[in-house]
């Protein structure tokens, strides 16, 4: 049978990770993919007991040893720093004047793949590990497509969390989120302050100025709100002119009593719709969650409303932080609208 040639392109094509050994052991060329489990390293005219390890057969130490050990499925270990296992069989070439190695990655071609980036063209056509590449670019695929898709359901799930706890037309807190945090509050033993704000004259916005007027005012509103409290702190929209500011882990009164004078002053300043000066200001009942022997939710709430019926019946725009000899006995709402004092 005569002698076959190849070119080095051909054997480049058809064994990717192929090394050719010159007699004395340097590499006189080594496939694309070999070269590239040494990334910014050239391999031509390196030794290969340099660069591999034979870890089976044993006692595997020069050119010799190889070419005794022809059509032997050699075990290697490459010495790169990721000691990448290899498997590679050994033929003499050139009248065995040279030694021509294939080389496969085996069951270690998952790791290989990831270690080094490879991908289908790294490996010969008919290697096996091109098969098990499609099966893992598809599972990559469908893992991708699979975490886009619970991005977008997680984004989801957020967006209508957060559409279900918020005012749509200040942006603010709403009820449910406020009734949410309060009773979170409570059951952890966390303290806080608790503010109820009612508008005073708002209906009276509405009813000369139309409800658009009313809707800029109450967006205004949400503003100065936001810009007295905290990030911490909670400010809730809870009913048409009605809002709830809760403080983190603030009972002090003498501060929150500063905080409510300001609320009120920035309320009473004239707010623009249209050119036509908005007039409104704020009452404001304050209770505090220390002092409690069982403090709930509810009690809290209806002492902070105590606190703000009695700002009413001082006559509006002013605060009023709650006490035990506040009752709802002495504290009713008048049939038009108003509150007097029992």
């Amino acid at each position: 049978m005569g002698q076959i040639c190849i070119t080095t392109a051909d054997l480049a094509q058809l064994m990717p990770m192929h090394l050719l050994l010159s007699p004395d052991g340097a590499i006189r060329q080594c496939g694309a993919t070999v070269a590239k489990l040494f990334p910014g390293r050239d391999l031509a005219g390196q030794l290969f007991f340099d660069c591999f390890t034979v870890r089976r057969p044993c006692n595997v130490g020069a050119v010799d040893d190889i070419l005794a050990n022809q059509g032997v499925k050699l075990h290697l270990v490459v010495q790169n720093g990721r000691n990448t296992t290899l498997k590679a069989v050994a033929v003499s070439v050139d009248g065995g004047d040279g030694v021509l190695l294939d080389m496969s990655f085996g069951i270690s071609v998952v790791d290989a793949i990831r270690d080094y980036d490879l991908t289908i063209s790294d490996f010969a056509a008919t290697d096996l590990a091109v098969e098990m590449l499609y099966l893992l670019e598809a599972k990559s695929a469908a893992m991708a497509e699979s975490r886009k898709l619970n991005t977008r359901l997680q984004g989801a799930k957020v967006a209508a969390e957060e559409q279900a706890f918020t005012d749509t037309l200040t942006g603010l807190k709403n009820r449910r989120a406020m009734e949410h945090v309060l009773t979170r509050f409570v059951e952890a033993g966390e303290t806080f302050g608790l503010m109820q704000v009612d508008l005073d004259y708002f209906k009276r916005v509405n009813d000369t100025l139309g409800h658009a007027a009313g809707d800029r005012v109450l967006q205004q509103v949400a503003k100065v709100l936001l810009d007295e409290t905290r990030k911490e702190d909670l400010v809730a929209r809870i009913g048409g002119d009605e809002f709830v500011l809760i403080f983190h882990r603030m009972t002090n009164i003498d501060k929150l009593n500063e905080i409510a004078a300001r609320i009120i002053q920035r309320l009473e300043e004239p707010i623009d719709y249209g050119g036509n000066p908005c007039l409104i200001s704020a009452s404001i009942g304050t209770a505090v969650s220390d002092g409690y022997q069982r403090a709930t939710a509810d009690k809290i709430l209806m002492n902070a409303d105590l606190a703000l019926y009695a700002s009413k019946n001082k006559g509006r725009a002013c605060f009023t932080v709650f006490s035990e000899d506040m009752s709802a006995k002495n504290i009713e709402v008048d049939p038009g609208g108003g509150f007097v004092s029992g």
